[in-house]
């Protein structure tokens, strides 16, 4: 393989879910690395999750084409890979040897086992995890790249070679295009070049008077950011202290207008779209319970004590799972789905723990969670929620859900009125264990209380059935070791 045809462009993959666009959250390799056959190249988010997109060719990055924080459609190529770097330097393209470059292979032409590619059974290769779309997903309006009248692509700023990714296809802001090879124009050039800045810091600038060709910018691929044009305002320059700049940065972000703008997209977005569903589709009604828990607290502190569990982690939610999973035993119709024409009962139960993480609220699920041990069941909820707090819980971590468990109490609060997963039935929110005057054997005692608080789909479960579940899993966390005597 000799010449450009050796460079190959690697386009967003379609994930196999139908969403049309993901942000590119992280680079892990730069311009210039060497890499091998399925290493980790970028870490993008979807509207379901982050995954990290392997290469598909051994060989070395010529080109990264889009900034971190840039939103790419799919089939947009994202990087190119030069699968032969040995053979010598790479020519600089023409417009016609461009057509030499070849892109990673259309669906269906793809070698079997890789992404996207055939695999066997008649499927699909797709990142793990990744189903059909669940959810609406609209593809942002590209933005014109066409020259202005009376200009050409010869007559563009030379482009000269800078430490950063390059972009042969423009990115969300106005970026020049550049040659597959590897070079990218700075920020700035001159009175009549292109500035890299967002939106809201081109208003910024204009709102403070400041000129965006006169400021160095500090963002990825030298854009300009908003701390640059308060810098820049102010009398600074990109030389300023550091002191000023941190001082800048520590600082909340609102406008002139004292007002403060984000961005509605990935996790979150589909997290808006799924409670507004579920909300207005499915009937809520929320019940409360007020337990004793005393027994419940003194049970896990033996259970701490015990060797083969000293290096587990062990917490309330851990028998609150256990009674949710042992009530639903008793009333499996909570374990349910509304179809349409028909009530889907599981006899599984893939528990569902509602998890705050940066990137904004998710529900993975521990599947087949009622075939777990007491000791397995500790394990699962410990990976759960590391893995979720490290920002990698995948896509097939987070469908399939029956039944949710969410834990407000982390956070101080009595209890709540959760809104249902979509697709679930059922969804038990666990307020704050605190210590609280109490009646127990006929004497005001303290005691350490906690409220419960389930939410159902009243089309599948009706007051009683709520209330049965509800009473069931607070007799268990009222006495867990008698419960599981009693019950198992």
């Amino acid at each position: 393989m000799s010449g450009m045809s050796r460079v190959r462009e690697f386009p967003l993959p379609d994930l196999g879910e139908g969403l049309t666009e993901g942000e590119i959250l992280k680079w892990l390799v730069e311009v210039g690395d060497t890499v091998e056959l399925n290493q980790p190249i970028v870490e993008v988010e979807t509207a379901k999750a982050a995954v990290e997109i392997p290469a598909k060719w051994a060989g070395q990055v010529t080109a990264i084409f889009h900034p971190e924080g840039t939103v790419v459609d799919v089939g947009t190529p994202i990087f190119a890979v030069d699968t032969d770097p040995g053979a010598g330097d790479l020519p600089v393209p023409s417009a016609a040897s461009l057509a030499a470059v070849e892109l990673a292979p259309p669906e269906g032409a793809i070698e079997p086992g890789l992404i996207g590619g055939p695999a066997p059974g008649g499927r699909t290769a797709v990142l793990v995890g990744y189903g059909p779309k669940t959810g609406a997903a609209k593809r942002r309006p590209r933005k014109s790249t066409a020259p202005a009248a009376g200009t050409s692509a010869a007559d563009a700023p030379a482009a000269t070679p800078e430490p950063v990714r390059p972009a042969p296809e423009p990115v969300r802001a106005a970026v020049p295009a550049q040659p597959v090879a590897g070079v990218a124009a700075p920020a700035v050039n001159g009175a009549n070049g292109l500035v890299l800045a967002k939106p809201p810091v081109r208003k910024l600038a204009k709102d403070l008077g400041v000129d965006l060709r006169t400021v160095t910018g500090s963002g990825p691929l030298g854009s300009i950011t908003r701390d640059d044009v308060q810098l820049a305002a102010s009398g600074g320059t990109a030389a300023a202290e550091p002191a000023v700049r941190a001082a800048l940065s520590s600082a909340p972000a609102f406008g002139p207008d004292r007002e403060r703008r984000i961005p509605v997209k990935g996790v979150r977005k589909l997290t808006a779209q799924n409670m507004v569903s579920s909300a207005f589709s499915a009937p809520h009604v929320t019940e409360f319970l007020t337990v004793d828990v005393t027994r419940s607290m003194k049970a896990l502190d033996r259970l701490r004590q015990r060797p083969e569990w000293r290096d587990a982690r062990v917490s309330p939610l851990l028998l609150v799972a256990k009674a949710v999973l042992l009530a639903v035993q008793r009333h499996p119709m909570v374990n349910s789905t509304w179809a349409g024409e028909e009530i889907v009962v599981k006899e599984y139960v893939n528990l569902g723990i509602a998890a705050a993480t940066e990137r904004g609220l998710i529900v993975p699920n521990i599947k087949d969670a009622g075939r777990l041990s007491l000791r397995e069941l500790a394990d699962a909820l410990t990976d759960l929620v590391q893995t979720a707090k490290a920002g990698r819980t995948t896509p097939a971590d987070m469908s399939g859900g029956t039944l949710t468990i969410t834990n407000v109490g982390v956070f101080g609060v009595d209890t709540g009125t959760p809104i249902l997963p979509p697709g679930e039935s059922a969804i038990l929110a666990l307020g704050a264990v605190k210590e609280m005057p109490w009646v127990h054997k006929g004497k005001v005692r303290v005691r350490q209380v906690t409220t419960l608080g389930l939410s159902f789909d009243h089309r599948i479960i009706d007051g009683e059935l709520g209330s049965k579940f509800l009473r069931d899993v607070g007799v268990f966390l009222t006495d867990p070791e008698a419960a599981l005597l009693a019950w198992t």
